[in-house]
């Protein structure tokens, strides 16, 4: 068993280690991990739900999602070569999580050792700052329902429910405050949607029509299985 993928295939002395020193812990909905402007000596290594990456806004009282970081994600910052760092950013379970905490210090010095994990990393760091440079592309160029759209089937893609679509717990404050639109516009198009037949909901998710599900980033993942419970072996 190992922790994340990167580390699948690390000798079982390392993976061992590693799962030693790290931590997982159990997080509601809303409740807040990381906030901005603390001090960490962490990773955040997603096990299962969703997280947010929180901004203040300019305007009193309101906040930006400025991503979302999924199953078998990292959050940390873009470099590891010191032992802390202070956030930028607020971290959120924007649906229940379970993550793992691990030392930046003990994952620096397994990157040293073993090149392929350190590549690894920076692919996940890549395709982070890909997916932020989209998500501003989206909302400077195309009209709101547009945008809308787009982000919605963005959450199908990192939120699927267990019987397909997304999560209905991920409420509209949350899709407006990641989509750069207010939370009127957001209900006003999902409720076109709805009765264009272009998506439709039960009391478990929100789901898109076959002729919708597609995403700036492909078409939708399988849905993933349950994350694995952590041991050395």
């Amino acid at each position: 068993m190992y922790l994340h993928p990167l580390t699948a295939n690390l000798p079982a002395a390392e993976r061992e280690a590693l799962i030693k020193c790290s931590e997982l812990r159990h997080y509601k909905r809303n409740d807040t991990l990381l906030n901005a402007g603390e001090s960490t000596d962490q990773i955040c290594c997603v096990a299962s739900g969703l997280l947010r990456v929180v901004t203040p806004s300019r305007d009193q009282g309101t906040e930006v999602t400025t991503e979302f970081v999924a199953r078998n994600d990292f959050f940390f910052d873009l470099s590891i070569r010191e032992d802390r760092y202070q956030s930028m950013h607020t971290l959120v379970a924007a649906l229940p999580s379970a993550v793992y905490f691990v030392p930046i210090a003990v994952m620096r010095g397994l990157c040293s050792r073993h090149p392929e994990v350190a590549l690894g990393l920076l692919g996940l760091a890549m395709k982070r700052m890909s997916m932020l440079r989209a998500q501003m592309r989206r909302i400077s160029s195309l009209p709101p329902e547009a945008v809308v759209h787009r982000v919605l089937h963005q959450l199908a893609d990192l939120a699927p429910s267990s019987a397909g679509g997304f999560d209905k717990r991920i409420s509209q404050s949350v899709i407006a405050s990641y989509a750069g639109l207010s939370r009127e516009v957001v209900n006003k198009t999902m409720r076109g949607m709805e009765n264009r037949g272009l998506m439709r909901r039960d009391d478990e998710a929100l789901y898109l029509t076959d002729g919708m599900a597609t995403t700036d980033f492909g078409t939708l993942r399988d849905i993933a299985p349950p994350p694995r419970t952590l041991s050395a072996a």
